[in-house]
């Protein structure tokens, strides 16, 4: 074996990918939660500071519902959906042995994490509560970091699926010519 190299059933890239997850993951949820804690902090409800012209300001809103508001009286649902979404990302991202996958699986986790952590421990209540969105986007929709990590998360997951990288690491056009033999 070559220096440097694996063995393809050694554990070390996995690992690696496990922890580059986790990495990614724990620094979204982080960065999330700080900049959450400075609009709750810093913007008052209704102030809306400009940022870049009069397309992104910043605006302290609680969102009871998913993305657009959708779903205000049924924060309780999307509690468990994040919980579950959490869940599968953490079942998958401990097989995954992809570097792409394991940076699109953590980016995912994170959002998902860190939205779910607000559902749990932000007023009203446990698992009731609501996300903080403080990034107006020029009147169309008001997010947060978590919101746009994961948009970015599963753009990068579709460009991987696209271009037919699977979460083993391997090109599923060289696993189907295998197939063939």
């Amino acid at each position: 074996m070559l220096a440097g190299m694996t063995d393809p059933g050694s554990s070390a890239p996995l690992r690696r990918r496990r922890v580059v997850a986790a990495a990614v993951a724990v620094v979204i949820l982080v960065v999330d939660q700080l900049t959450k804690y400075w609009a709750v902090s810093t913007l008052t409800a209704h102030a809306s500071i400009r940022v870049l012209g009069d397309f992104i300001s910043f605006q302290l809103l609680y969102n009871s519902g998913a993305a657009f508001s959708i779903g205000e009286n049924s924060t309780w649902v999307f509690t468990v959906v994040a919980a579950a979404a959490v869940v599968a990302l953490v079942w998958l991202v401990g097989r995954v042995r992809s570097r792409g996958w394991a940076i699109s699986l953590g980016l995912l986790l994170g959002g998902a994490a860190t939205h779910l952590l607000d559902r749990l421990f932000r007023a009203p209540g446990f698992a009731r509560g609501h996300v903080v969105d403080f990034i107006d986007y020029n009147g169309w929709f008001v997010g947060n970091i978590a919101d746009i990590v994961l948009f970015v998360g599963a753009v990068l997951a579709v460009l991987l699926s696209l271009r037919g990288v699977g979460m083993d690491g391997k090109s599923q056009i060289s696993r189907s010519n295998e197939g063939a033999k």
